[in-house]
């Protein structure tokens, strides 16, 4: 039992058979675990059997200091209210969804020239949503593909009202060149509408239409026209032969679950229109023995009954388990989005082949990952020898400096425990307010800050810091620590004189004496210290990267005082783009109707200043 004493047998006497939903608490009263029931009293009754319980399961009973129950009409209420209550909360011990990203869509705007995009979030913008799709890459490989077949417009509102020339992708024939008015209206709404039709499932109709053009463009010995036409047929029907296409239309969603040696895959396959998509790969945290009906029921609830979820599901959900509760689930997704939705199970023919595709893919993915896992234990394992340690390190953490001639300086820091890389623990730091290209300096900042909130309860502190880097940067990082009071094992992995992998030196201190090894280039553990290093270096790059790309996309002009919105786009049409601006003399610079002097000398010192 708890610290506290909780009179189970008591409790469970007095509840009710009703529905409802019940939140396990420990002593300090944290929420342990969420569960919904038809029959509150069996279900809660059933943690404390006197045998027939699983390992996971008795740990979680012996926490137990206080049940509360939430009684509801009926399940349907009960499922959303668990969910909530999970999404909320999230509880230790309950399946948590660790990918949350949105689900990308392709979006045609509205006006005059639509453009089409990748879009991830609220859809909120006027004009119309085809999707969603399982990953930004479908999308593009799809924007690609009707860039090629159709030519609308792809560039960003605010290049294509500033252009006057056609761009690049106009000369390769990518694009319909409205900005420049190389193309009629009704040209280009054509284009649009065979867009919207091959969004919408229907090539083969498109194609048959392409066709009747072709042949109408041949008779009228409009040749290059009829050219035209061919090509965008030969994309279409590429498009179609690479694509499973079944008998059955419509949208279906496919789910499989796999489980072994204590994991999870659910596969997700997208099936728009009689077309496979693309599918996507989850892998819960399973808390406790979970059988592959409570993951996948987990997985329905938080992926299509979150509140704020952006992902409609379509009339048909394919399972490949039968779910008890399936008619529950049927009633709250029919009453989320007002209109039916049904869960299969047990298909034949063409839906079944579906099915079996995303049994297979879970099952391969879930092989792969177990491995992984019992690969990375291993390391773990090899490296707790080469440390001499009584215990198996649970949790790393690696820093890294990344900059560009020391400026714009980002500091990483990756997180790695038992299940490899735990991305959602990284962390990046912008480093100000030191001297330029001094690494020592930003790594000092960044561990310090890091730890300060560690050390404040942001999260556990790891049993490991390592940093790229030999006995400089190892000093720096326990001085860092000294300052925020902080006592972690802290080793350096420096590259050989060679500056090849599997030539490195771990540097670690002991007393007032430095200790240099060197590991055979096959070791598991220099293997670990080699995955953890890249991916600090891997993150910091990127961090640097995205960092130089938004100071480069802020206007040079952005800043000047008495240039807002309206002149900065005045001058970049009067000069024909930033260029032309910095170019102009202060003389050039009040040519512009609304700049008068002061403006022009104030704009003109400021662009040969910075």
């Amino acid at each position: 039992m708890s610290d506290t004493e909780f009179d189970a047998k008591g409790y469970v006497k007095g509840l009710t058979t009703r529905p409802g939903v019940y939140q396990m608490f420990d002593n300090l009263g944290e929420l342990l675990y969420v569960g919904k029931a038809k029959n509150l009293k069996n279900r809660v009754g059933s943690y404390f059997r006197a045998r027939g319980l699983s390992a996971k399961t008795v740990a979680l009973v012996n926490k137990i200091a206080r049940i509360e129950v939430t009684v509801t009409n009926s399940e349907t209420e009960a499922l959303l209210l668990e969910h909530n209550l999970i999404r909320t909360n999230k509880p230790p011990y309950n399946i948590l969804l660790r990918d949350d990203k949105s689900f990308p869509y392709i979006y045609l705007s509205d006006g005059d020239w639509p453009r089409l995009s990748i879009h991830r979030g609220p859809r909120k913008a006027k004009g119309r949503y085809f999707g969603p799709y399982p990953n930004a890459g479908a999308v593009r490989q799809s924007l690609e593909f009707l860039q090629k077949v159709f030519q609308v417009r792809q560039c960003e509102d605010s290049y294509f009202r500033n252009r006057t020339r056609p761009c690049l992708q106009y000369q390769i024939g990518r694009c319909l060149g409205p900005c420049a008015d190389r193309v009629a209206s009704d040209v280009y709404s054509e284009a649009v509408e065979d867009t919207v039709k091959v969004l919408n499932g229907k090539s083969q109709t498109v194609t048959q239409e392409l066709v009747e053009r072709m042949e109408s463009a041949s008779m009228s010995l409009e040749f290059e026209k009829a050219a035209e036409y061919r090509d965008r047929i030969n994309y279409l029907r590429h498009l179609q032969e690479s694509q499973y296409v079944s008998g059955d239309s419509g949208d279906i969603d496919v789910l499989a679950v796999a489980e072994s040696h204590g994991m999870a895959c659910i596969q997700h396959l997208y099936v728009r229109n009689g077309q496979v998509l693309g599918s996507r790969s989850h892998f819960p945290k399973l808390r406790l023995d979970e059988t592959a009906e409570d993951v996948l029921s987990n997985y329905i609830a938080q992926r299509y009954l979150a509140i704020e979820s952006q992902f409609s599901p379509p009339r048909e959900i394919f399972v490949n388990v039968t779910l008890a509760d399936a008619d529950i689930f049927e009633d709250a997704l029919t009453q989320r989005f007002e209109r039916k939705v049904v869960l299969r199970s047990g298909l034949r023919g063409e839906r079944q082949q579906w099915l079996n595709l995303a049994i297979n893919t879970a099952q391969q993915n879930l092989l792969s990952a177990v491995n992984d896992k019992q690969n990375v234990l291993q390391r773990f394992e090899s490296l707790r020898d080469v440390l001499q340690w009584d215990e198996l390190p649970q949790r790393m953490e690696c820093f890294d400096i990344s900059h560009s001639s020391g400026e714009l300086t980002v500091a990483s820091c990756v997180v790695f425990d038992h299940n490899g890389p735990l991305k959602s623990d990284y962390r990046r730091f912008n480093i100000n307010d030191i001297t330029g290209g001094d690494d020592y300096a930003a790594m000092n900042q960044a561990i310090q800050r890091r730890y300060q909130r560690l050390r404040d309860g942001e999260a556990r502190l790891p049993d490991l810091l390592i940093i790229d880097g030999g006995k400089g940067q190892v000093g720096q990082a326990e001085e860092a620590l000294r300052e925020v009071q902080v006592d972690i094992p802290v080793i350096g992995i420096a590259k050989g004189t060679t500056r090849k992998a599997g030539f490195e030196t771990l540097i670690a201190r002991s007393g007032d004496k430095w200790l240099e090894t060197v590991l055979p280039s096959d070791h598991s553990a220099l293997h670990l210290l080699q995955h953890i290093r890249d991916e600090a270096h891997r993150f910091a790059i990127t961090g640097h990267r995205q960092r130089r790309g938004k100071k480069r996309q802020v206007s040079a002009l952005e800043g000047i005082v008495g240039i807002g919105p309206k002149r900065r786009k005045e001058l970049l049409n009067h000069f024909g783009g930033l260029q032309g601006v910095q170019r102009a003399s202060v003389e050039d610079l009040q040519g512009v109707p609304s700049i008068n002097k002061k403006m022009a000398q104030d704009i003109y010192d400021a662009l040969h200043t910075q």
